[in-house]
């Protein structure tokens, strides 16, 4: 599978940090979070990526360039606006081609294995990864049992991880909108399905948070890039 990592949004709530940085490239553990992240795709097999670009996105496409340096191979959905996630995600798919995909938010930190995301199920036309709601969180995204999302609820958040079939977005512009609006029709067709992860998670949404997760023990694979 390719995956994508939704990386356009300017990251309000962590201003005036991203005001020069954009909020996949601050550092974790002395790397960039972005660059975590596509370690974490690589080390589960996933090695063709899609990164979408907006606010000062000319900077992750410096650092990372065509991907080789990492082990996987990068290609750029430039958005001249910012076209939320649901845009995003159709301004892309003639990068990521007829087959379900990985999507990945480009804020969150966690330990969650990548491998386990080998494709849906023959029911289902999108399929999330959920975790019971966090303390830090106020209210919770939906809720969970047998494998499905059968409702809006306090129980779970979306944790910003997901395989997505193209056919989802087949009536879609590439226009501002939220990819939720998809989750939400799908819950009432009955065709979204999920898995719960109760180890490391986070979106990293304040400083707070990302001073929490960057004082921390990394526990995930090795990121680094690849020796060449």
């Amino acid at each position: 599978m390719k995956a994508m990592i939704l990386a356009a949004g300017r990251g309000e709530r962590l201003r005036p940090l991203t005001d020069t940085i954009p909020k996949p490239m601050l550092s974790i553990h002395g790397r960039p979070l972005l660059e975590h992240q596509i370690g974490w795709l690589r080390h589960a097999g996933i090695t063709e990526l899609v990164i979408n670009l907006h606010h000062l996105g000319e900077q992750i496409e410096v650092y990372f360039g065509d991907g080789s340096r990492f082990g996987v191979r990068i290609r750029y959905s430039r958005e001249r606006q910012l076209l939320d996630t649901g845009g995003g995600i159709v301004n892309a798919l003639p990068l990521l081609g007829d087959a379900p995909f990985v999507l990945l938010n480009g804020d969150i930190f966690t330990d969650f294995p990548f491998s386990r995301l080998d494709g849906l199920p023959s029911w289902a036309d999108m399929h999330l990864v959920v975790t019971p709601k966090p303390a830090f969180r106020a209210q919770g995204d939906f809720l969970f049992a047998d494998g499905r999302i059968t409702g809006r609820g306090d129980a779970f958040v979306y944790c910003g991880i997901a395989v997505l079939h193209p056919r989802v977005f087949a009536a879609d512009e590439a226009a501002p909108f939220s990819l939720r609006d998809h989750f939400f029709q799908a819950i009432g067709t009955g065709r979204l399905s999920a898995e719960v992860w109760r180890g490391v998670w986070t979106d990293i949404g304040t400083e707070a948070q990302l001073k929490e997760i960057d004082g921390s023990t990394p526990k995930v694979p090795d990121s680094g890039r690849v020796d060449t």
